[in-house]
């Protein structure tokens, strides 16, 4: 028993748009990073560009993903696309490791062997890079919080900003000190910088994926709620999943009285049991699925789970 809502993604236009933006700002501040690598031998800017080619292909994975959220539901697809930022944002987080991955190998290695970095040129490219990640930051940063992909693609951009930093510091050094390894020591901080925050996106994405209980919701305190609601009798098969960025489910058994059937007030029961998992806990949960038993009905339960 449960309500019918629209599970359509209503900001996806407005995700689309900051994410080509963002797309077509990163696309130019790569192409300038690539012709930096090769005139300047940085390894720092070689890393930054490196990781600026994921942040493309993330971009382009999550705007393809914010298209694909914009298609209504089906009878085969019942939550349309929405789960196809999630599927995005995986892949963004598993490029993401394996550049963080490369970068500090590639950093210890050339820290013993440092090429001779061309200091000017490397600056230029450095301020290039950080103006044009700190647009993209702008463009992304008012609704980085609505969507994984969102989330994702600005996630990025910082860390690029940050390498960016990175760079234009290790062209500073190289200037007026001549020490080359800090293009090096460059390469490992735009590494670290990577691999955390990778490793919670993927993470994350991954929980959804398995269905995990969504951050912020206790079933146990849900269960005692909807216990406490008058004429339950027991609660089981509580199930609570992300379907999407800001789309909890929950569906459970709820046994109640037999009354409830022939007085008319199971109608009544059901609006409470779902005002109450909309209303009372931290996640609200808008998209709910009960089905009321009387408790006679017990009898013919064969596998109950918690």
């Amino acid at each position: 028993m449960g309500h019918d809502h629209d599970h359509g993604a209503a900001s996806g236009g407005d995700q689309r748009r900051q994410l080509a933006v963002a797309f077509g700002i990163t696309s130019t501040i790569l192409i300038a990073e690539v012709v930096g690598a090769i005139w300047t031998g940085s390894l720092a800017l070689l890393a930054d560009a490196a990781h600026m080619l994921t942040d493309v292909a993330g971009l382009a994975l999550a705007l393809f993903a914010a298209t694909l959220t914009l298609r209504p539901p089906s009878p085969s697809r019942t939550w349309g696309y929405r789960r196809a930022e999630v599927l995005a944002a995986l892949a963004q987080s598993a490029l993401l490791l394996a550049v963080g991955v490369y970068v500090l190998v590639e950093a210890v290695r050339r820290f013993f062997e440092p090429p001779q970095i061309a200091s000017g040129a490397l600056l230029v490219f450095g301020i290039i890079g950080l103006a044009g990640n700190l647009a993209s930051l702008f463009v992304l940063a008012r609704h980085r919080t609505a969507s994984f992909n969102l989330r994702a693609a600005f996630l990025e951009v910082l860390n690029d900003a940050l390498g960016s930093v990175a760079v234009i510091v290790a062209a500073i050094v190289i200037a007026t000190t001549g020490w080359y390894q800090a293009d090096a020591v460059a390469g490992v901080l735009i590494g670290v910088m990577i691999l955390p925050r990778a490793g919670r996106l993927l993470r994350e994405t991954t929980a959804v994926l398995l269905e995990s209980t969504p951050p912020g919701l206790d079933l146990e305190a849900v269960r005692t709620h909807l216990l406490g609601v008058a004429h339950v009798r027991e609660v089981h098969d509580l199930h609570a999943s992300l379907i999407a960025t800001g789309l909890p489910v929950v569906s459970a058994h709820v046994v109640v009285d037999d009354a409830c059937f022939s007085d008319g007030h199971a109608h009544d029961l059901l609006d409470q049991l779902q005002q109450c998992v909309a209303e009372h806990f931290d996640v609200s949960v808008e998209h709910s699925t009960f089905q009321i038993e009387p408790a006679s009905h017990q009898s013919h339960e064969h596998h109950t789970h918690a």
